[in-house]
């Protein structure tokens, strides 16, 4: 019985992230509010569902494999995009699962999934700046280009700094807020299979 008890939470984070590295893989561009290169997807929700299922360490665990499985057999960005991804996914799920795991009420699941996505909308500032976008310009073309495709939305745009803060920082806290939405929706029915009840 201890071993299927200590096995089950491993079957879950392998299902959980094979499913989020599929969702990371339906990912689309929404070019009239930023440019193409950054995509929306929901492959941060089954990471969700690990972090309140299971626990933060868990939920970060989902994070990391469906990084690892999707720059396997999706990647295009050298690795690039798949680290940023699983950076932000782990502020996300480890803010939220850490703050539900002190007390297990919807309520406090609410509240550690809106801290989670503000905490990550905050995050992708600094990970976009210091390491992202530099590593993309260095690969794929410049700072110019980078700067251009924002510039093709908002002709204002001037900055990296200002750029992220003003595209990335909301794009980033909807995406969030989007994953915590279908979470909600989801969780109770999939309870028994995260939790492993009949």
């Amino acid at each position: 019985m201890q071993t299927r008890n200590s096995v089950r939470p491993l079957a879950v984070t392998a299902m959980l992230s094979a499913v989020g590295c599929v969702l990371m893989m339906l990912d689309f561009p929404l070019p009239m509010l930023i440019p193409s290169f950054v995509k929306m997807d929901i492959s941060e929700l089954p990471a969700l569902l690990a972090a309140f299922s299971l626990g933060p360490v868990y939920g970060v665990l989902v994070c990391l494999i469906k990084n690892v499985l999707a720059a396997i057999f999706h990647g295009s960005t050298l690795g690039i995009g798949e680290v940023c991804n699983f950076l932000m996914g782990a502020v996300f799920v480890g803010t939220a699962g850490l703050l539900y795991r002190r007390r297990k009420t919807r309520k406090m699941a609410v509240i550690g999934a809106l801290a989670g996505a503000v905490a990550m909308a905050a995050a992708s500032v600094p990970i976009n700046y210091f390491f992202t976008y530099p590593v993309y310009a260095a690969a794929f073309g410049g700072m110019e280009a980078i700067l251009a495709a924002y510039q093709e939305i908002n002709p204002a745009a001037g900055s990296l700094l200002g750029c992220l803060v003003t595209f990335n920082m909301p794009f980033t806290l909807v995406k969030g807020l989007l994953d915590a939405a279908l979470c909600f929706v989801i969780y109770k029915p999939l309870s028994p299979i995260l939790h492993g009840r009949r």
